[in-house]
């Protein structure tokens, strides 16, 4: 395949697109396409397929937090071995190192703010490296991982641009 790149983009960008789709889009054939998939899948290039869900037009109910944590690096591990001990725990859906005030964010769902108030308090917290958190819920998403949430308001808004 001559341009791995731009598939890994286009499946990037929706990974329901079918092989045809794909090979006709890259310039590739079906079978170069499939066997790119199967050695991105292979070597851990591609990690998995996302769907991203509006919770809000469910019944589900929960919250999601953005935890900023300050930790004291392990000797020889560094922060891999506290990123990995917190992303362990099933509510973490992210965590990344950062720049800046503090050493990692911590992206967790919970199905209440006490629940999530309740992971910091007993889980990350108390761990041993960690020296500090401060917890950030999100109240509205406008737009994750390149997708807008609720269009109809960009319809809305055109609508009462044009009187």
């Amino acid at each position: 395949m001559d341009n791995p790149e731009k598939l890994l983009n286009l499946l990037s960008e929706d990974a329901r697109l079918t092989t045809a789709q794909l090979a006709a889009m890259t310039g590739a054939t079906e079978d170069e396409v499939v066997s790119a998939v199967r050695a991105f899948e292979k070597n851990n290039t591609i990690l998995g397929y996302k769907t991203i869900v509006d919770w809000d037009k469910t019944a589900r109910e929960f919250v999601t937090a953005l935890i900023e944590v300050k930790i004291t690096p392990q000797k020889g591990m560094g922060f891999d071995e506290i990123a990995r001990q917190i992303y362990s725990h099933h509510q973490v859906e992210s965590v990344y190192l950062m720049s800046g005030g503090f050493d990692l964010t911590v992206i967790i769902n919970g199905r209440s703010m006490r629940e999530v108030a309740r992971f910091v308090s007993e889980q990350l917290a108390p761990m041993e490296n960690v020296l500090s958190t401060g917890t950030h819920f999100i109240l509205k998403r406008y737009k994750d991982h390149g997708v807008e949430f609720d269009p109809s308001d960009k319809d809305k808004r055109e609508v009462m641009m044009s009187w």
